[in-house]
């Protein structure tokens, strides 16, 4: 089953980063964390594309499900830009939320929800977006909401995919203003009946200098396993001269690790969190 994850709270100097995809402000970057609140009963979890989750946080966030907490997913494509194989293109997102489902059952994870009308590779910060977020947030009603950054990383560009830029600025606008706000979305509150919410915690993952570390050294099994379930993105590895899964991800949870001074060997997920209040 493995330990619950330790959490190590350091600063890691403050570098220079892209905007937030979509003013192209270069040296915008992000303040140092706060200290996460230890009074969690729901978390929320945002995700552009199926397999987001698990690469950035599937470690920490077994350890909040093994912990009592409620985590929910919210994925708002069904990934269907992606894969490594010829099978007919239509297949690919009943064949990824399948994958994304499998994974998440492996970290505790039973409240997975897809949006409908957004396409791998085309979502944008849209009125619409911020709408189904904001959704979201009202009917989970999180204490802390996880998510991608709107703000680019250039020293490791995989996690600024422009999907993700766009979900990343499209959370953070429906946690504020809008969730909070029972004027914003108005439909919400008087079709579907969804008051407002306050999420007073966000932990972004994927932006430039993250400085809160999660030891998920003791259950990378776990990680590894919801990794795997998302097979048609990842049975390529290790194939071609290429790493395994398992060694990208020594070599990427080894590196945050470090980079937060830990003792060699150990792995972690790297945050940002940011306070709302």
């Amino acid at each position: 089953m493995g330990k619950f994850p330790t959490a190590f709270y350091g600063t890691v100097s403050q570098g220079g980063a892209e905007g937030n995809g979509l003013s192209n402000i270069v040296g915008m970057t992000f303040p140092p964390s706060v200290i996460p609140a230890t009074d969690v009963e729901r978390v929320l979890v945002v995700a552009a594309h199926p397999d987001d989750i698990d690469f950035g946080a599937a470690g920490t966030i077994y350890g909040w499900t093994q912990a009592g907490i409620e985590v929910a997913y919210c994925i708002v494509t069904r990934g269907d830009a992606g894969g490594f194989d010829d099978r007919p293109r239509e297949q690919m997102p009943i064949v990824r939320e399948a994958e994304q489902r499998a994974a998440a059952a492996e970290v505790g994870v039973k409240d997975v929800c897809f949006l409908d009308g957004y396409s791998d590779g085309a979502v944008y910060v849209t009125h619409e977006l911020r709408r189904d977020l904001t959704r979201e947030i009202r009917r989970f009603r999180p204490q802390r909401v996880v998510g991608p950054s709107p703000l680019r990383n250039w020293e490791r560009i995989a996690p600024s995919h422009p999907d993700h830029l766009a979900v990343g600025e499209a959370l953070m606008r429906a946690v504020y203003p809008d969730a909070r706000n029972r004027f914003a979305h108005p439909e919400l509150l008087a079709v579907e009946g969804l008051d407002e919410w306050t999420v007073p915690e966000v932990w972004l993952s994927g932006g430039p200098n993250p400085d809160y570390m999660v030891d998920i050294t003791d259950i990378f099994d776990v990680k590894l396993k919801a990794l795997s379930a998302h097979v048609s993105q990842v049975s390529h590895l290790g194939s071609s001269g290429t790493d395994s899964l398992e060694d990208m991800l020594l070599g990427m949870l080894g590196a945050n690790a470090a980079e937060a001074g830990m003792t060699p060997g150990r792995l972690a997920e790297a945050f940002t969190v940011i306070s709302t209040r």
